[in-house]
């Protein structure tokens, strides 16, 4: 079975890479030369660890290569992906399905009958059934299938999860598809993987769901985290006693300065805008794209309040630019939010973050960087943790404390514990945590 991935962003990418380790044989696609010169020559565009890895060993194989030549690898495939982007729409903030559209016109212009049409990309429910329209459109009379088969990769862990998912969700409304899509994850049997076929609406809806609902437990135990620290109460203990609950789970359960990345934020103003379309408002939805929003600007409140009543001209220290670990993408990321807020009040901001620079720099103008996190510590009145890398976690708070001017550490992330840091001599403010002051 061939397979052609059509675009090479995240998704599209990891997804055809380790189906291509998967042993088919994999075409992706792209419009971006430059971008398929290089991931032919085995340069990875993004970070995702492994990832490079599975390139290299593939292309050597002969089963994966990359392309902008569309029609000759639809042509080839019986099964072909649509795993372009689909941001927000300006103005109602739904997905914007322009580029899905535009792929499912190009596809249906060169696939051979019998083609099994697969959405990846992260849509609205109708989507799938509009694409069908679009196809029966450009070439009348044509069989086909459509199918839905949406992506659950967390950044930082994608190849993991593909290889290692909790389940594979498939949406298909014919025989050719239900066969189809199992086939393709037949490697996942082995493990047990658990295997969803279901209809075109529940697929699509499905992952909408899903991203909404770990975002909803995202900012409710950020607002437990609040009262925690109005309390006495400590988040981390308090998430851990509910987290036990097999009702509930412990996953998702980390107070922190709100979620950004690729996915929760899109993805919940999508579904929040698509009921609203349909009259069925999803109020827990709204009020947590609100919370979340206003979750960053508080951490940024934050690290003034730390810096005293005199804000205009003290340095702040930045620890993590990327909305998570293990990733390089900084969309939607907190610091977005918090780097400008603070240089708005007048203060020097420098940073660091392992992978994340390229992609902040343009968007962070002003913002210093320096290439250790140690350094980042020189002269700075507040150190603030805004992303849990594992480099962080053991960095020598002693030296830390020789190096800055301040004496305030405010750690988003709750990586450190508060006694290291005031036997550093340091005051300490956690995430729905008591303060604690050094001496």
């Amino acid at each position: 079975m061939r397979i052609a991935m059509i675009g090479t962003g995240y998704v599209g990418l990891v997804s055809g890479v380790c189906f291509s380790e998967f042993g088919f044989d994999v075409t992706c696609v792209d419009i971006d030369a430059a971008k398929i010169g290089r991931l032919n020559a085995g340069e990875v565009p993004i970070y995702e660890p492994g990832l490079d890895a599975l390139i290299e060993r593939n292309l050597e194989e002969k089963r994966l290569s990359f392309t902008t030549d569309l029609e000759a690898a639809v042509a080839a495939a019986n099964v072909v992906f649509i795993a372009v982007g689909t941001p927000s729409r300006r103005g109602d903030g739904e997905a914007d399905l322009t580029y899905v559209f535009a792929a499912a016109r190009q596809v249906a212009k060169a696939m051979r009958p019998g083609t099994v049409v697969v959405i990846k990309s992260t849509v609205v429910v109708g989507t799938c059934r509009k694409v069908a329209e679009i196809i029966r459109e450009e070439r009348p009379g044509v069989d086909f299938s459509i199918a839905s088969n949406p992506e659950f990769l967390r950044e930082g862990s994608a190849i993991e999860d593909f290889m290692r998912p909790d389940r594979v969700v498939t949406g298909a409304e014919d025989e050719r598809a239900e066969a189809a899509l199992p086939r393709l994850y037949r490697p996942l049997y082995l493990r047990e993987t658990p295997i969803l076929v279901t209809s075109l609406e529940n697929a699509e809806l499905t992952k909408y769901a899903a991203n909404a609902f770990l975002a909803l437990k995202i900012t409710f135990i950020n607002e437990i985290a609040n009262l925690c620290e109005k309390v006495g109460a400590d988040v981390q203990k308090v998430a851990s006693g509910i987290g036990l609950d097999n009702r509930i789970g412990g996953k998702f359960l980390h107070a922190g300065p709100g979620f950004g990345g690729s996915c929760f934020p899109k993805d919940t103003t999508a579904l929040a805008a698509t009921g609203q379309r349909h009259g069925a408002p999803l109020r827990l939805v709204e009020t947590t794209i609100e919370v979340n929003e206003a979750r960053k600007r508080d951490m940024a409140a934050r690290v003034l309040a730390a810096l005293g009543p005199q804000v205009a001209g003290k340095r702040v220290g930045i620890l993590g630019i990327a909305f998570k670990p293990n990733t390089d993408d900084v969309r939607d990321a907190p610091s977005l939010v918090i780097v400008p807020a603070l240089q708005a009040a007048g203060v020097e901001v420098v940073a660091h973050d392992p992978e994340a620079r390229g992609q902040a720099e343009p968007l962070l103008p002003g913002l210093v960087w320096r290439d250790n996190p140690y350094d980042v510590a020189d002269g700075v009145d507040v150190l603030a943790v805004v992303t849990e890398w594992n480099a962080y976690r053991g960095l020598d708070l002693a030296e830390i404390a020789r190096r800055m001017s301040g004496r305030n550490v405010v750690d988003m992330r709750n990586i450190w514990q508060a006694a290291d840091v005031v036997a550093a001599g340091l005051d300490y403010q956690g995430i729905g945590k008591p303060a604690h002051k050094a001496g």
